[in-house]
């Protein structure tokens, strides 16, 4: 099916690639809401004009990037260029200007190793709180695959879908879709009594009660943990997570995410395991950018997993 078409670039702050910042959002091959084919980034999106798929390519190189965008819909109107361009800043952290990342990591002959080796990453964001909350619950005492095959069965069934030449695609659903959802459908995609009602009741609280989690961003991150501790559902390890991958908080790193600090144990080859407190010791060093050092794990976990020899294919360099 053709669709109308809107087709714009962007200029991200260098440096950046898009391959790194995709697998951060993508977290794993599994994830069928963002999607990425080793050179295009893609994800059903919801604008102002309605469900729309938008595709995202890099040229240039990481230290002159740029981005081609094309975003299809059924009801595509120029204006909503505007609204798909704050989006995708948000999302792929554009604007986000990481030069005293790498001043800092530059002091240190460990820590340039890791910032030169993933150099162009971005810190990501989730397109609302919500849906950052959606992605925590479902991947609680989950692995990241198991989570996101949860998520993806919910997205089949919300409105956030577009049809395209391929077949039909589908975007996070939205608290309007959870919200009409029974008890029973919830169990039968494989969320447990605990996680159904808290997506229940979180769903509701936006939708009927009027909860704008958005305005999280006004709060410092301790009011912020404080207020996403009394929602259902929610403890430390969501609430951090929410305040990195939803707020953008870089300097929190989510020290109760057993992966995460694994990985942190193994690249600074410490031979005992890590608790939350020994994370946040060891990554006094890397304030205020400790949450940015849990993309980089997660980027190693990725490398060695061998999800990012796409890298590769995109010919894409730091020089």
């Amino acid at each position: 099916m053709t669709h109308p078409s809107l087709t714009f670039e962007l200029t991200p702050v260098a440096p950046f690639r898009l391959d790194f910042t995709a697998w951060a959002l993508r977290r794993r091959p599994e994830n069928q809401i963002d999607r990425w084919n080793g050179s295009t980034y893609r994800r059903v999106i919801v604008i102002q004009d309605g469900p729309a798929e938008v595709h995202v390519f890099q040229e240039g190189s990481a230290e002159k990037p740029r981005l081609h965008v094309n975003v299809l819909g059924p009801r595509i109107r120029p204006s909503a260029k505007n609204e798909v361009d704050i989006l995708l800043t948000r999302m792929l952290g554009l604007q986000v200007d990481l030069k005293p990342f790498y001043r800092m990591a530059s002091r240190d002959s460990k820590q340039r190793e890791l910032a030169e080796k993933y150099r162009g990453l971005k810190p990501v964001r989730f397109p609302t709180i919500f849906e950052t909350l959606a992605n925590a619950i479902s991947c609680q005492q989950f692995t990241i695959a198991a989570g996101l095959q949860l998520l993806n069965r919910l997205g089949r069934l919300g409105n956030l879908v577009v049809e395209t030449e391929t077949g039909m695609v589908f975007g996070s659903p939205e608290p309007s879709d959870l919200l009409r959802l029974s008890p029973r459908t919830f169990r039968r995609l494989g969320f447990s009594r605990h996680k159904t009602r808290a997506f229940r009741e979180l769903s509701r609280d936006v939708v009927v009660s009027r909860l704008d989690l958005e305005s999280l961003a006004n709060l410092n991150n301790e009011d912020a943990i404080n207020f996403l501790i009394r929602l259902r559902g929610v403890g430390r390890w969501t609430a951090e997570y929410a305040l990195l991958r939803g707020l953008g908080r870089l300097d929190v790193f989510p020290g109760d995410d057993v992966g995460a600090r694994n990985r942190l144990a193994k690249w600074l080859h410490r031979r005992e395991p890590m608790d939350y407190t020994s994370v946040q010791r060891a990554l006094r060093g890397w304030r205020p950018y400790a949450g940015f050092v849990f993309f980089h794990m997660l980027m190693e976990s990725l490398a060695a997993a061998g999800q990012l020899h796409a890298v590769r294919v995109l010919g894409l360099s730091s020089s």
